[in-house]
């Protein structure tokens, strides 16, 4: 708890205390009900105020600069998650700046927190994404892999946007990629044997001495933060000898003898990914990793995590790592795991080892977007939610149409196709199910591969989201071509309720139930994709239309 809430609890105590004393002097007999009403009274709440302008409101507040602390809204909101980049942005080293500046227009529209890149140096510097993470300690500071700024600017920059963010009441959920290290300063010599690239626990041959990139020295960064320097014994494998120049992936003979059986079974086991793989099993490892979570919580007051390659790292590492950070910080530290996988049993078989602990983006849901968007109108759209997370644990599915790595050129390449993309989010933004997630790529569009940002359709399908979404849902998935849902709205979000119609067919209507409390209302297709107002009757029912291969969500007008 912070200082600032510190105050504010220590000052109400106070001004209690004052209260109670009053209470003991009162002759008048009344009941503790009756007394709380009498001695209660005008002068005691301008004290409570005085006091609270006096003693806790910060300055800048009093003296009249409301920005500082902008008011809160107490009527809950639909919670929005936005992946705040994607891979072709260009290495400018200002996503920090812009998402500044972005932040409040950001809030205005109904997202409630932002997914932000890995913030530390990788191998190629400000070129690097993020996944070739070189050292985590190094946020933009150090003169390390060539440059002093990542990809998206200094650690100065990260600090200043995610408390931009935090102004305007947004969460910042921190890329966290622990898989795996890249760029090594230095090689060493290790006992290795080869394995099979399609089932690891097959060995080939004899073990041998390979040239491998396992020294990470940080000389730039020298001790700061961390004395903690990383060599051979820190992995379990590699996919380079820099020896003999050979691209195999050579399992660390002296270090494991198996490969971590709890991880993901692709492969025979997918323990190994890319890099030097961290060994999951050295306590070293381990409480290195738990160190540097603390600080980086410490330092950027991040809000939660997004769990890059879950699968490919012994399943019980996550969640004691969490536990440890989850008792350390005040904060509930929200975190989303990436298991990319389209079989939902392995999803669901991740978040019960480990413990609840961990949503997971709903891949299976993905897919079947993509699927449907280049199936055209063959696709049954019955079954669009069918074995996916937000059907099977709706509060751990984290719901998304596309992200960094399913964009064109890249390795999980799974494009949904431009057209299907707005009934896409129609679907998880204006559901009951699910955390639902923006991508930066669709909403402000990639230049890099000539696709047209999506953010007009978009802003009206997320403020319908903060401001509509709410109450009963109800399922209309009874043709082939054309489903429809409704939700009745709720007391706490005025004109709430809608009714949405997604279809890869020709036009077509719908007879839905929004509930009686909204008879002789008229709704209106807030996309603009139909034109014509509807009064819902007496019954409750409205005939909801929708236009061929498109998208409409009916509103209170």
């Amino acid at each position: 708890m912070n200082n600032f809430f510190k105050k504010i609890i220590e000052n109400i105590a106070d001004l209690l205390k004052n209260i109670k004393k009053r209470f003991k002097k009162s002759n008048e007999k009344t009941t503790p009900k009756d007394d709380l009403h009498v001695n209660i009274n005008h002068k005691d709440i301008e004290e409570i105020r005085d006091s609270f302008s006096k003693n806790i409101v910060p300055k800048e507040i009093s003296e009249g600069n409301k920005d500082i602390y902008p008011p809160m809204d107490s009527t809950p909101r639909n919670s929005t998650l936005m992946q705040y980049f994607e891979w072709y942005l260009p290495p400018e080293g200002n996503l920090w700046l812009r998402l500044k500046e972005d932040a409040n227009r950001l809030s205005s529209i109904g997202i409630t927190a932002l997914w932000l890149p890995p913030a530390y140096k990788g191998e190629a510097g400000i070129h690097d994404v993020g996944y070739g993470a070189y050292d985590l300690y190094d946020l933009g500071e150090f003169n390390q892999k060539s440059s002093i700024p990542t990809k998206y600017g200094t650690k100065q920059q990260y600090l200043e946007a995610i408390k931009e963010v935090h102004k305007y009441s947004m969460k910042v959920y921190a890329d966290i990629v622990l898989d795996h290290k890249a760029g090594a300063d230095d090689t060493e010599i290790v006992n290795a044997i080869r394995v099979e690239r399609n089932n690891r626990n097959i060995e080939i041959g004899r073990p041998l001495q390979i040239e491998a990139w396992t020294q990470f020295n940080y000389t730039a960064r020298g001790d700061k933060y961390s004395s903690f320097k990383w060599n051979w014994s820190h992995f379990s494998g590699v996919d380079w000898d820099n020896r003999t120049k050979e691209n195999s992936i050579f399992k660390f003979c002296d270090v494991v003898k198996h490969w971590t059986p709890d991880v993901d079974n692709e492969f025979g086991n997918f323990d190994y990914l890319m890099h030097a793989d961290l060994n999951m099993n050295n306590e070293e490892v381990i409480d290195e990793l738990l160190n540097w979570g603390k600080w980086y919580l410490d330092t950027t007051d991040a809000d939660g995590f997004r769990l890059d390659a879950v699968k490919h790292i012994k399943f019980s590492f996550f969640k004691n790592w969490l536990k440890e950070l989850k008792s350390y910080s005040p904060k509930e530290l929200f975190t989303v795991g990436e298991y990319w996988s389209g079989d939902i049993n392995k999803l669901i078989n991740y978040i019960n080892h480990t413990d609840n602990l961990i949503s997971l983006f709903d891949v299976p849901l993905h897919y079947n977007f993509a699927n449907a968007s280049n199936s055209y109108n063959k696709f049954d759209m019955r079954k669009l939610s069918e074995n996916t997370l937000m059907s099977a644990i709706p509060d751990k599915a984290v719901t998304f149409v596309d992200n960094h790595d399913t964009e064109p050129g890249q390795s999980l390449e799974s494009w949904v196709q431009p057209w299907f993309k707005p009934l896409a989010y129609t679907f998880i933004l204006t559901r009951m199910n699910g955390l639902p997630c923006i991508f930066y790529g669709d909403y402000y569009g990639i230049p890099f591969k000539n696709q047209p940002p999506l953010k007009d359709i978009l802003d009206v399908i997320i403020k319908v989201r903060r401001d509509y979404a709410y109450g009963l849902q109800h399922d209309y998935f009874d043709d082939y071509h054309c489903i429809g849902w409704t939700r009745e709205g709720d007391d706490l979000h005025d004109s709430s309720g809608l009714a949405a119609l997604i279809t890869n067919g020709t036009n077509s209507t719908k007879h839905m139930y929004v509930g009686k409390q909204h008879s002789g209302k008229t709704f209106y297709d807030c996309t603009g994709n139909i034109k014509k107002e509807i009064t819902i009757n007496d019954s409750g029912f409205g005939e909801f239309a929708v236009n061929p291969g498109s998208h409409s969500i009916w509103i209170h007008k």
